[in-house]
């Protein structure tokens, strides 16, 4: 279900049965409900293991997955809020290891390519290359970089990410 967040509609008392905290995205999947986009990227790898979105369990790539995967929420995120705020944080202090961390890590692992587990694309990918599309390309708080701007430009030529655009409608997720 698209839910349309230029209306407020994520607040509304339908929506806030899905995820009480009123963002965006989250998934009802039969008796299954959750949100958080990591939450929701890693049940999908697991429910569709046919798609191949996570490494199987034992698979030596399984932990590098888990890494990234985790990383976006975890790192790039808070990253993502200490720039737009422009709030100074001690690195030692904040979770993330501060933004100049989080944007080189992120750039040697995005160097290696084409993926973030080389070349095998995952779930993961869809949690970094989002929240990368929004930082570098849409909000600008993260400045471009060879390797960010070569990863997007993959990213948004897959076929999944090239129907999820044509289905979205202004500002409905």
């Amino acid at each position: 279900m698209l839910t349309d967040i230029s209306t407020g509609a994520q607040r509304n008392a339908d929506y806030l049965k899905i995820n009480p905290m009123g963002k965006v995205p989250a998934l009802q999947d039969g008796d299954a409900t959750l949100a958080e986009a990591a939450a929701i990227c890693a049940y999908v790898a697991e429910r569709y293991p046919d798609a191949r979105l996570a490494p199987p369990l034992g698979d030596p790539l399984r932990a590098k997955y888990l890494y990234w995967l985790f990383y976006g929420p975890g790192c790039v995120e808070p990253a993502m809020v200490q720039l737009a705020t422009k709030i100074e944080m001690n690195p030692v202090a904040a979770g993330w290891g501060g933004r100049a961390a989080v944007i080189d890590v992120l750039d040697s692992a995005l160097q290696k390519g084409p993926w973030l587990l080389g070349d095998n694309f995952s779930a993961a990918d869809i949690v970094i290359g989002s929240g990368l599309n929004f930082a570098v390309r849409m909000f600008k708080l993260i400045p471009a970089r060879p390797s960010f701007d070569a990863y997007i430009a993959r990213c948004m030529a897959r076929p999944a990410f090239q129907r999820a655009r044509r289905s979205q409608r202004g500002d409905r997720y």
